[in-house]
């Protein structure tokens, strides 16, 4: 600040004061946004990265003049990947911060736990992780996919020539509602294509699960049935031991290809790949895509982790809900801008149909009605070195379908965003 302005702020601060109120430069200077990640605790290997890509955008936008003339100061808290801690730590941002927006969750649960306070406080949460839909609320902005555009066309692919015409399906989960709901969405698929209930095998482990002997070996049995694909749910730090077991038994992608929903470029840093070759993962991006927008946004993000010298900054990847992170941050600037406000109510009106030309190589748009990002859908099959080579994609971004067809009465739910309480 030039001395001239400090002058000027402080004499001010101190006539409000003198008033009897209490009022910071700081707060007059900057505004304030959370970021709500899981620093620690099993979800810690994904969330981790979601915090330092906020605050990469953050200096980012900072550096082009900030929001409407003000810098954006960055409120960081750990809720440990502990969900009743989540809630607490939104109210906190909420109500002691002043945070005028908040962009955080992974799990389903952790955006569950927050949700009733963001509808009671009316703040504003942009949530950027694929998820099971069945849900659409006016203080949450979807920036990650709903399952028909990741769940439901991983599973057609699976079942094409293309992707192996799989006839059997293991579907393997972590036990929280994100798995629950998106394997009863895919069930309801699968019997509309004709596959029964004896070729559907439904498993689910805690957070954390770390001994995956007997699951593998499972799946090594029902895959005796027939050609079998495995539906991977797995979230959080257990994707580790899970890979590293199918490549102690030798499951191989040739034989049993495994899609992953919740594994990308960051969870692979930390396993052998070569063995995992062929295996794949239903993302809208991967950070191998050639184009300019993505160039600059993966070496702008590998030199970001050199200069903050963050953990394994020399192996630094970035990867879609990373994407999904820098859109929804640029994507709420830029509402904030026409807004010419931060207040809740007029940014979540000028986030209606704000476009963004988006590292995928697409340009993305939030929905009029919807709150979610229409995406593209993309399968990557994972290479030795950890990234994905895309095998498939849609031609151009789709509409979520928050309220998915194969739920039982969905068809009566409104397509725009209502309080779930």
């Amino acid at each position: 600040m030039k001395r001239r302005s400090l002058i000027k702020a402080f004499t001010l601060s101190a006539s409000i004061a003198a008033m009897g109120l209490t009022w910071t430069v700081e707060a007059a200077e900057t505004i304030k946004v959370g970021i709500l990640h899981s620093l620690s605790g099993t979800m810690a290997i994904s969330e981790t990265s979601l915090k330092d890509m906020a605050l990469m955008t953050i200096d980012e936008i900072n550096a082009k003049g900030g929001v409407n003339g003000k810098m954006l100061e960055p409120v960081v808290v750990d809720p440990a990947s502990n969900w009743p801690l989540f809630a607490e730590k939104s109210r906190q941002l909420l109500t002691q911060d002043k945070v005028a927006v908040v962009f955080g969750c992974w799990t389903s649960v952790s955006r569950k736990s927050v949700l009733p306070v963001f509808e009671e406080l009316n703040g504003l949460l942009f949530y950027p992780v694929q998820y099971e839909g069945e849900e659409m609320s006016p203080n949450v902005f979807y920036t990650g996919a709903a399952p028909n555009q990741q769940a439901i066309p991983a599973v057609e692919y699976l079942m094409s020539e293309d992707g192996g015409s799989a006839k059997r399906f293991f579907l393997l989960g972590t036990d929280y509602v994100y798995p629950r709901t998106t394997n009863k969405i895919l069930r309801a698929f699968l019997h509309s294509k004709g596959v029964a209930d004896k070729d559907i095998e439904e498993v689910y482990t805690p957070f954390g699960h770390a001994d995956y002997q007997t699951i593998v070996a499972n799946i090594k049995k029902f895959s005796a049935g027939g050609k079998t694909a495995v539906i991977s749910t797995v979230n959080g730090d257990s994707n580790v031991p899970f890979y590293k077991e199918l490549a102690n038994q030798g499951l191989k992608a040739t034989d049993v290809p495994v899609v992953a929903f919740s594994v990308g470029e960051e969870e692979l840093r930390g396993i052998d790949t070569k063995p995992l070759v062929g295996n794949l993962a239903a993302w809208n991006y991967f950070e191998s895509l050639n184009n300019p927008v993505n160039k600059k946004f993966v070496a702008d993000w590998k030199a970001y982790a050199k200069k903050k010298n963050l953990p394994g900054a020399d192996k630094a990847v970035t990867n879609d809900p990373m994407e999904a992170t820098y859109v929804g941050i640029h994507m709420w600037a830029q509402a904030a801008e026409k807004a010419k406000s931060t207040d809740v109510d007029k940014v979540r009106e000028a986030l209606a149909g704000q476009t963004f030309a988006a590292p995928s190589g697409y340009t993305l748009t939030m929905d009029k009605t919807n709150h979610h990002l229409h995406k593209p859908v993309m399968i990557g099959e994972i290479q030795p070195d950890g990234q994905f080579n895309v095998v498939w994609q849609t031609e151009g971004p789709i509409r979520a379908q928050p309220w998915s067809p194969f739920i039982p009465g969905n068809d009566k739910k409104p397509d725009y965003a209502v309080k779930s309480n």
